[in-house]
């Protein structure tokens, strides 16, 4: 299992919270989600083998976010 916290630019509300999570949240691997939205960070627990980072990244920016 990797963790990984990666600066997304762009969420403000509820809204942002819910659509990034659910989005990548339901990606195979996945094991957990978290949005901050002060921090404009999004951490995430995965397995490597079943999901790559960058699978989580463009998964994010199809949300309309700006990875960092």
């Amino acid at each position: 299992m990797q963790n990984v916290t990666l600066n997304v630019k762009g969420m403000s509300c509820g809204h942002c919270v819910k659509a990034v999570e659910g989005s990548v949240g339901e990606l195979a691997g996945v094991e957990q989600v978290s949005v901050n939205l002060e921090e404009a960070t999004v951490a995430v627990s995965f397995d490597e083998a079943q999901v790559s980072i960058e699978q989580i990244k463009e998964t994010i920016d199809d949300q309309g976010y700006d990875v960092q």
